[in-house]
């Protein structure tokens, strides 16, 4: 229960810098319309609010995702961040000149997918196993997510390369919409199992065994407290939607405003184009990553995995579709094949991650070679 003014004279249980964030972003968006000379102070502010309005988005819409509860939250949770991300891809591909199919989205989706398996998951593994020397998960629930996830990432971002309607690595217009529609139903079919079919795979035992006692304020209950905080109450809830339309709308109209700035940085530094990729994503899982680590601190090593790996299958599962309905309405075309590269780079990580939770327990070592090869891709990148 958050403790200021908020909460206290109005029963608003919501920390001040998320109500802050989106008036802020909202505010800045007058720079866009009345400062044609935008200097770099001025752009280094509306960057600044344009990475608070995102992280204010996630946060009321975890928020509004407690409040709710499942399958509906997941839902309305990773529809939040897609909505950032697509808006954060759009933005930058309407603003590219070039006649080529844009890559900006196979960027992004790679990277989103690279720093989920290699760097969120290699990071949580380290610190879980560091204090707690092996922690234990459901190898079941985590098996359906890598089953999906490896699906997925390769009907997306590797199969285009081997199609022979278009050129190397771009999809007909045709086998867009159905890669998409694809794309929806594995994400579609996760989420049913997740929340419905098989909920039990995706608890640790301590909830299974925990829930069979029906406590009165269980573990499990104890946990959503400490990794999501207090359910909110309904007052709670509404502000934080109308906070969040509001933070939606500032990011989208920011992203618009900083796409050229944030490609001409990148060009500057003498950095691939690749690179606007990795922002975009880093920006839009922070929030999910700060997530799973928190519950990697506290032996809670299942809720991080089904963060993460979640958070993967929402990347590709709703993002892919979107842009397809971008691209079909406006002609632009995306190229979504992966370099040789990279294609080594997503199986080795693939591997990597099915060999490390194939046992249900975790150990450092583990996550020490997930880390390695985050560090190895982010150095590639860099210098190819």
């Amino acid at each position: 229960m958050q403790k200021n003014f908020l909460a206290r004279n109005l029963k608003i249980s919501l920390p001040l810098w998320t109500v802050i964030a989106p008036l802020i972003g909202l505010g800045s968006i007058l720079f866009i319309n009345t400062n044609q000379d935008t200097s770099s102070y001025i752009l280094l502010f509306l960057g600044l609010a344009l990475i608070i309005s995102v992280l204010s988005a996630v946060h009321h819409a975890e928020v509004i995702a407690h409040k709710v509860g499942e399958p509906f939250g997941t839902i309305i949770l990773a529809l939040a961040i897609t909505i950032i991300e697509v808006s954060l891809i759009v933005s930058l591909m309407l603003s590219e000149n070039s006649d080529e199919p844009s890559i900006l989205a196979r960027d992004t989706v790679f990277a989103a997918i690279m720093i989920i398996l290699t760097g969120i998951v290699g990071l949580c593994l380290v610190v879980g196993s560091y204090r707690y020397h092996e922690q234990s998960f459901i190898k079941k629930g985590v098996s359906t997510a890598l089953t999906t996830l490896v699906a997925i990432s390769v009907l997306t971002l590797v199969l285009p390369n081997f199609t022979t309607s278009e050129a190397h690595g771009v999809y007909s217009e045709s086998q867009l919409l159905f890669v998409a529609a694809i794309s929806l139903v594995l994400y579609a079919g996760f989420i049913g199992v997740q929340t419905f079919r098989h909920r039990e795979h995706f608890l640790s035992a301590e909830d299974i065994n925990t829930q069979a006692k029906q406590a009165s304020l269980d573990e499990l209950e104890q946990t959503e407290i400490e990794i999501h905080g207090e359910i909110p109450n309904l007052k709670t809830t509404i502000v934080s939607l109308l906070l969040l339309f509001g933070a939606l709308i500032a990011v989208v109209l920011l992203s618009k405003k900083l796409s050229p700035t944030i490609e001409e940085i990148v060009f500057n530094i003498g950095a691939p184009k690749s690179l606007v990729g990795i922002i975009i994503a880093l920006v839009i899982l922070l929030p999910e990553g700060l997530a799973a680590y928190k519950a990697a601190r506290i032996d809670r090593i299942q809720t991080s995995l089904n963060l993460a790996l979640g958070s993967a299958l929402a990347s590709i599962g709703l993002t892919i579709p979107a842009v397809a309905i971008v691209c079909y309405f406006t002609g632009m075309q995306v190229s979504l094949g992966i370099d040789a590269k990279s294609t080594v780079l997503l199986v080795l990580s693939l591997f990597i991650v099915s060999q490390s939770l194939n046992s249900g327990k975790t150990n450092i070592q583990k996550g020490i070679v997930l880390l390695v090869i985050f560090a190895t891709y982010l150095f590639l990148t860099i210098v190819p």
